[in-house]
């Protein structure tokens, strides 16, 4: 390949950190095997001999960096994965986990030349959930016949196996993800951002923005669930969600966090926030975390807040500034 690898590669970096995503359920470690595949793909140049498109050789570098990578580590996971829902009450202890962690919509957009790359089914947080109780092996299966569409053949191939194992495979992981994935997932709000997702969350930024916990529960649905990892505690319905929310904004409450300021972004082809936290006592609005929203009928169901995100994955700063009015 000479002096034209790493153009040759660099194309795909995307789409190729998109897969490790899938795989590994954490942005961190899609960049970093991301890297991996790249060193791997440059030590092997010279042994590419053309017979699969650059793009395929490189599917295949990654997927087996990943599985490096898993045969060593647990699955991530989400607080609602680990226990029964709980009631607010006080203090919680943040966890260290192995967190599944949300992926920004900037990096899905020009992922990849094929669509099916950066599918809304596909990168959703409910279906990267489903993902991490396959085993590895099953994962790459699923990930590469069902998402990329490879044939069973170069599956097998690349999975050392044959293809009745390799077709097995795949049937027991389709059957793992129909249990895990929600019932009523295809009528969560899909695509470009609607009229009415946009003024939904406009009026959840007010509410939170206001401390108003009361203006929150008339955009749940009743049986809305939150999670916040690292914090294993979670709730199941709109009345608990409500509840904490009192006492982490109420001023005079003992637990009070501070004051939110917010803007809409995207996560995961989902709808969500980035927040900014000015805690009790302090001057600033300094970067709180990423809150992906699952939207149905007008109503949000899920809030999914976690505080591992980076402003830099974003592309946002680590303290709030207020957003330019018109002209």
């Amino acid at each position: 390949m000479g002096h034209d690898f790493e153009a040759l590669v660099e194309r795909h970096r995307r789409e190729i950190q998109v897969h490790c995503y899938r795989m590994l359920g954490s942005l961190a470690d899609a960049e970093d095997l991301t890297q991996e595949t790249f060193l791997r793909a440059w030590k092997a140049q010279d042994a590419f001999e053309g017979r699969a498109s650059v793009r395929t050789w490189l599917y295949r570098i990654a997927t087996n960096a990943c599985l490096d990578v898993l045969a060593r580590r647990p699955r991530r996971v989400l607080p609602d994965q680990l226990g029964p829902a709980g009631e607010p009450g006080g203090p919680v202890t943040a966890a260290d986990l192995p967190w599944l962690e949300p992926y920004p919509d900037r990096l899905l957009d020009g992922a990849g030349p094929d669509d099916a790359v950066v599918e809304r089914e596909t990168v959703e947080l409910a279906y990267l959930a489903a993902v991490q109780y396959l085993p590895p092996r099953q994962r790459a299966t699923l990930i590469l016949r069902d998402v990329l569409g490879w044939p069973a053949k170069e599956t097998a191939s690349l999975l050392e196996t044959s293809v009745a194992s390799a077709n097995s495979a795949l049937q027991r992981a389709r059957a793992t993800l129909r249990e895990r994935l929600p019932a009523r997932r295809t009528e969560w709000t899909a695509g470009d951002p609607t009229a009415e997702e946009a003024a939904l969350l406009k009026r959840f930024i007010t509410a939170y923005q206001d401390g108003d916990p009361a203006a929150v529960a008339r955009l749940l649905r009743e049986d809305a669930q939150a999670i916040m990892p690292p914090l294993p505690l979670w709730f199941d319905n709109r009345a608990s969600i409500v509840r904490a929310l009192a006492l982490s904004m109420d001023p005079a409450s003992p637990h009070c966090i501070g004051r939110f300021r917010m803007r809409p972004v995207r996560a995961n082809r989902q709808p969500a926030v980035a927040s900014y936290l000015r805690r009790p006592g302090e001057h600033d609005h300094r970067w709180f975390g990423i809150t992906l929203l699952t939207i149905e009928d007008g109503l949000i169901t899920a809030m999914a807040a976690f505080e591992s995100a980076t402003a830099a994955a974003w592309d946002l700063p680590e303290t709030w500034h207020e957003p330019a009015g018109p002209a």
